[in-house]
């Protein structure tokens, strides 16, 4: 959506950045009559706080299944009210969102799993206790029960994130070049969707990779903007791609 992030108060007269608060409310009397006074610019970030605090408070006390039911439904509602575009500029696809999207596939496995293995709890419960700083387990780390969580996790992102572009790049003019390389990685997400997901980590880490240089050749790094057309024309998943 288009905002004017730069407010005033007609109460009392303070300015704020609705960029920077996620507020129209103003912060200095609380008052939710204001105006805009720039331009109308895309904005679809959010402010949102991804806390798992609440749930790692109950790990010696609620079942594996209780803490996975109660993990999925913090990282759906971050997932939903999250987006990329910032005051006109496109933000990258950080690692705080990817960890909760295979958070919340993860989890929701070892919910429909009656009896989840020990080391797929064990993954479940590193994932707990890091994805809200960012962090997630390296690709030969994810047991092989749960990559399908991990690719199409990713690939879901991937889509958010190409469609986001798409809406940053609505008053941009995107080259031959640079739009029949959003079209691959189009295409190579409905391909690692319709396999579940089920490929090796290593290769799921390679089309977050060919995306995030696209995004940044998209803002003008030339050299990024070549790897990721190599990454992209390299990457092909298949059903058969390793135990």
């Amino acid at each position: 959506m288009k905002v004017r992030g730069e407010r005033e108060c007609t109460e009392c007269g303070t300015r704020w950045s609705y960029y920077e608060t996620g507020s129209v409310g103003c912060p200095a009397c609380g008052s939710l009559h204001s105006v805009g006074i720039d331009e109308r610019t895309e904005h679809t970030d959010v402010r949102v706080e991804f806390d798992l605090t609440p749930v790692r408070a109950d790990v010696d006390d609620a079942s594996v299944g209780e803490l996975a039911d109660r993990t999925r439904d913090r990282c759906r509602e971050y997932a939903r009210r999250r987006g990329f575009v910032n005051a006109g500029e496109l933000r990258e696809l950080d690692d705080t969102y990817l960890a909760a999207a295979e958070l919340r596939h993860v989890a929701d496995d070892v919910v429909r799993d009656v009896r989840p293995s020990e080391r797929e709890e064990l993954y479940f419960l590193s994932l707990l206790r890091d994805a809200d700083d960012g962090k997630r387990p390296p690709p030969d780390a994810v047991p092989s029960a749960l990559r399908a969580s991990r690719g199409l996790a990713y690939a879901n992102a991937v889509r958010e994130y190409r469609r986001e572009i798409r809406t940053w790049g609505k008053n941009r003019e995107f080259t031959s070049s640079e739009r029949s390389a959003l079209e691959t990685l189009g295409e190579h997400v409905t391909r690692l969707r319709m396999l579940d997901g089920d490929v090796r980590p290593e290769t799921a880490e390679r089309l977050l990779e060919a995306t995030r240089d696209l995004a940044n050749g998209l803002r003008g790094d030339e050299l990024a903007f070549g790897r990721a057309q190599d990454r992209l024309e390299g990457l092909e998943f298949s059903t058969v791609d390793g135990p």
